[in-house]
């Protein structure tokens, strides 16, 4: 909690910890808005899925081009940059007028959002070493607050009755504190990195790490892709609730990460990924009740479990004996990032070809696969 006072007491971190609370604020307000878009649009789930994996591609496709951006402008200017691009094209999906134009919208805003968040992240290292100060977790909770935000917001649904009025007024509240804020952090410029090749050493002892990667940014993009649909049309939850569910999930996640490195330091990072992954499938066992109250509570719990999975990845995985930090990192995230671009695609086939609630079968039956592989782990010793 240490770092959660550092942010809170300087504009220096609350700042840059401001641009990660945009983030999710941006893109949790389009994704409560989904069912929304596809009845405009009169798509089904599988089409769903497509324009979904749109935007999943533009932020993977965005990595080549982000370091050499971040590079010639410095961080702190590409970071602003970020929040630019990321304002403008947060309004293209929901004004989108056919389905076409709504892969495209996805796509740049897609791109905006992998572009920023590499930018943002970038920041953090280079102000933790100029300062000496460590904040990245609790930067990252302040992402997942900017989750909470935006299912506050949701209950406003009913009173404005306009997505891109919701959105707008939205963006142009989030940008103008963000102009106050960018002075604090506009000019730090990062340090040259040696990029070191990617070696096939990485995947034996790394590849457990991966999969349990892929299944946690997948599962994790799921939910904030679909638990508003799940909850309109598997529960019938009136309008009002049907943001309750990212709301959930978003202030779990939060606490989760505030508190998880005193849990891990306590128990161990592999125990505490187990921990997490069988919360995790408690929730979906609730959600599958497809009642209101008890899914909205699974997704409470699936918030919980997952929060504390990703980072505890990139921590075992920058200590497996033998394979240097970064690249078992850089690897966990590559498999992550693959799970995040196919994750929306695979559940919006299944949801059409048999029903959104198999989708969430699967979910549940990849949390149990996390949390064996565990096991397995921990009798490896690692």
């Amino acid at each position: 909690m240490k770092s959660l006072w550092l942010i809170l007491s300087n504009p220096r971190y609350f700042g840059v910890a401001w641009v990660f609370t945009s983030i999710n604020i941006w893109f949790g307000t389009w994704a409560i808005y989904i069912p929304t878009v596809k009845e405009k649009l009169d798509i089904n789930k599988a089409d769903l899925g497509i324009a979904l994996f749109c935007l999943s591609l533009g932020v993977f496709t965005i990595f080549p081009v982000a370091s050499k951006v971040i590079n010639k402008f410095g961080v702190g200017r590409s970071s602003w940059y970020g929040v630019i691009f990321a304002s403008v094209t947060a309004m293209l999906p929901l004004m989108a007028p056919n389905y076409y134009m709504l892969m495209a919208a996805l796509y740049l805003f897609g791109a905006s959002n992998g572009f920023i968040d590499i930018a943002i992240n970038t920041l953090v290292t280079e102000i933790e070493k100029e300062d000496k100060q460590n904040f990245m977790s609790a930067a990252h909770g302040f992402f997942s607050l900017g989750g909470i935000l935006v299912g506050l917001g949701s209950f406003l649904i009913p009173v404005i009755g306009n997505p891109v009025l919701h959105m707008g007024v939205t963006v142009v509240l989030v940008f103008i504190i963000n102009f106050f804020l960018k002075k604090h952090y506009i000019q730090v410029v990062a340090a040259p990195v040696e990029k070191e090749p990617f070696s096939l050493k990485l995947f034996k002892p790394l590849l457990l790490l991966g999969i349990i990667g892929f299944v946690s940014f997948g599962s994790e993009g799921a939910i904030i892709d679909w638990s508003a649909l799940y909850l309109k049309e598997m529960t019938m939850a009136p309008e009002l609730l049907i943001g309750a569910g990212f709301l959930a999930f978003s202030t779990t996640m939060t606490l989760g990460r505030f508190l998880g490195d005193g849990i891990s330091a306590k128990i161990g990072p592999i125990r505490i990924v187990g921990l997490g992954a069988l919360i995790a499938a408690i929730g979906f066992v609730l959600v599958l009740t497809q009642n209101t109250t008890w899914s909205i509570i699974g997704f409470a719990l699936n918030g919980l479990g997952f929060s504390v999975i990703v980072p505890e990845l990139f921590r075992i995985g920058g200590n497996v004996k033998g394979v240097d930090s970064s690249q078992g990192v850089a690897f966990i995230a590559g498999f992550g990032y693959i799970g995040f671009l196919l994750g929306p695609v695979i559940l919006g086939f299944i949801a059409e070809s048999a029903s959104l609630n198999y989708s969430f079968v699967l979910l549940l039956c990849m949390a149990l696969l996390v949390f064996g592989i565990t096991f397995f782990l921990r009798r490896r010793g690692k």
